[in-house]
């Protein structure tokens, strides 16, 4: 049995995960249910894939905001002063294509963000059903750890549990971090407190039929949340906030003083940029916020957190079953720390800098290789894995503003639609796959027990293959007619 500290979006898509490789998930979340809090909304391209690979891209599509006509990021004094049909007219052209049905990059495709309450809420249903146990109001009060296992105690003694590994997505702030003495780098807090204003409102009169991401104002940034009536504002912390209070700052935004507004809740918070010195201490692994927290601008940290339960479950599995040695757990920090890194990086250059990340054409594409910034899709999908895991990684970006996927080592494979709406992608099937072009490594997959499939693209060298693993990440690219693939499983796993 797996335990997973965290109920949030990364411990529920990490519990999903675990349970799609056919592991055993206990989670446990001191909160009573789940958050109400919309937080993060931006669902970013790769963690839609791993969605679809789960089945839930088509629940999750259901649960977001429709915004394929709508605008990213605006500004004005308030929503009601703001020109919205100028501002759509004058829009620049979107940046480079990264989802869509019949996208280059990607078979998965949104209609719009995803707030985290609406996220949570399918991750939660789809967990239950597929016999997670989820226990709300449940404290992960110490924990030990020895050879074979971690031993937990929940709620103060009422309950102790055995698990064979713990996964700690208890947040920034993680009592699991803290209690292995694991320290964090990075500048830490940045700016001022804020302060979440979730409210309901009308305010249809003032967006005619347009929609926004985010509308900057001089009170605060406003953030669509249902796209209907549903909403948040984020204004610098005020000590001792009410709700009529609460109410006079969203009129201020919106330029209504008349303005209907239900207060459902203010969540103070704060910016943090931090990295866990370690991923793993024995038997306990760190995802998510506890691991790296990342500020917003850009969307990354709550997509990178779910990348880690995905890239953690299918090794964890492994090993659970007999597949694998225990050392192929560490290649989890090797491969997951260092994107931790890069991600915190270009949220810090983001976050001096907005328009590093909003900007489109030469200007923009020029102002981030000045700063050293990569362009969103590459963040989001380029990244690149070395690691005992992979055989002969190529570590390096092609690019630095155009997103590259070529069946390089250590990359994600490139999508290709193979059949009507089926990607290479879909292949996979979340196990290792040899894609291939010639007949002969088809009978030798067959032989080492592998499942092979015939596709006739350029990133598979001719005469030889591509050897995928359960994560979608190229493992190896050979032409090597010498290759023995029984040989090269035994030392991915063994790693």
């Amino acid at each position: 049995m797996i335990l997973v500290a965290g109920a949030g979006t990364v411990g529920l898509s990490t519990a999903l995960f675990l349970a799609h490789h056919g592991a055993d998930v206990l989670v446990v979340e001191r909160r009573e249910g789940p958050d109400v809090h919309p937080r993060a909304t931006g669902v970013g391209p790769r963690t839609a894939e791993l969605f679809r690979e789960l089945g839930l891209e088509d629940a999750v599509d259901a649960a977001a905001i429709p915004m394929t006509t709508g605008l990213g990021k605006i500004a004005a004094p308030t929503l009601a002063t703001a020109d919205l049909d100028a501002l759509a007219a004058a829009a620049p052209p979107r940046p480079v294509r990264m989802t869509g049905r019949s996208g280059d990059f990607s078979p998965a495709a949104l209609r719009g963000p995803c707030p985290q309450d609406r996220l949570d809420r399918v991750l939660l249903a789809a967990a239950r059903e597929r016999g997670v146990t989820v226990a709300y109001s449940t404290v992960l009060t110490s924990f030990t750890q020895d050879e074979t296992g971690v031993t937990a105690v929940l709620n103060d003694g009422e309950r102790t549990v055995r698990a064979d590994h713990l996964v700690a997505a208890d947040g920034a702030r993680s009592g699991v971090r803290d209690a292995l003495g694991i320290g964090v780098s990075g500048p830490g807090a940045l700016g001022g407190a804020l302060t979440n204003i979730l409210f309901t409102a009308d305010l249809t009169p003032h967006t005619r039929g347009r929609s926004f991401v985010t509308c900057g104002t001089d009170t605060g940034m406003l953030v669509t949340i249902d796209g209907t009536r549903r909403w948040v504002l984020h204004v610098p912390h005020e000590d001792g906030l009410t709700d009529a209070r609460c109410r006079d700052l969203v009129r201020a935004a919106v330029g209504d003083p008349g303005l209907d507004v239900d207060i459902v809740g203010a969540a103070r918070w704060r910016v943090r940029g931090q990295l866990a010195d370690r991923f793993r201490e024995g038997r306990v692994l760190l995802a998510g916020d506890a691991a790296h927290t990342v500020p917003p601008v850009g969307a990354f940290g709550m997509n990178t957190g779910v990348a880690d339960g995905h890239n953690l479950a299918w090794k964890l599995a492994a090993v659970l079953d007999g597949a694998a040695g225990p050392g192929l757990l560490d290649t989890y920090e090797a491969e997951r720390r260092p994107v931790a890194a890069l991600v915190l990086e270009q949220a810090l250059l983001r976050l001096a800098d907005p328009r590093l990340h909003w900007g489109t054409g030469p200007e923009a594409a020029a102002a981030r290789a000045a700063a050293g910034a990569l362009h969103a899709p590459i963040v989001h999908l380029g990244h690149r894995y070395d690691s005992s895991a992979i055989i002969d990684a190529r570590t390096e970006l092609p690019s630095t503003e155009d997103l590259v996927l070529d069946g390089s080592p250590g990359s994600r494979v490139p999508h290709l639609w193979v059949a009507d709406g089926v990607s290479t992608l879909d292949l996979v099937a979340s196990r290792f796959t040899v894609f291939t072009g010639s007949p002969s490594w088809l009978e030798s997959a067959e032989a080492a027990g592998l499942p092979a499939h015939r596709v006739d693209a350029d990133w598979i060298p001719e005469d030889g293959l591509l050897l995928v693993r359960p994560d979608g990440f190229v493992a190896l690219r050979t032409s090597d007619p010498s290759t023995d693939l029984d040989k090269t499983m035994r030392h991915l796993l063994s790693s």
